[in-house]
């Protein structure tokens, strides 16, 4: 069956803080994927013990942010909605937890079986 899954949508979880991170979309969605490594071995609270397997959804001009070891950076080739609720398909079967605050896509991947939970819990 394999570990646990979170899937982030970086887009939803970089935009929750307002911390600039308009003036450079890049290295904010690169710093997120790198705070997401820890939760690998450690698990992510509210969720999972470690280790988990962790997916990073990213879209428009970060698409191609590259993996890092121990985060799966998946690029959305039009909607990144769209590619979450595809991966979550895709894992049938294994605990799934999704995190975004997007109302929308909390009920699309709920209705697959997915739990939610909001862009703080990976957030500090």
């Amino acid at each position: 069956m394999g570990s646990a899954i979170v899937v982030v949508d970086a887009a939803n979880v970089v935009g929750s803080v307002p911390d600039g991170w308009w003036k450079d979309r890049w290295g904010a969605t690169e710093r997120l994927r790198d705070s997401l490594i820890p939760l690998v071995a450690n698990g992510l609270p509210g969720f999972a013990s470690g280790p988990l397997e962790v997916v990073l959804v990213v879209e428009g001009r970060v698409r191609d942010l590259p993996s890092v070891p121990g985060v799966r950076v998946v690029g959305a080739p039009g909607s990144g909605d769209d590619t979450i609720v595809s991966v979550v398909r895709d894992l049938r079967g294994r605990r799934c937890a999704v995190v975004t605050a997007d109302r929308e896509l909390r009920r699309r991947v709920t209705g697959l079986g997915a739990e939610v939970l909001g862009p703080h819990s990976v957030r500090g």
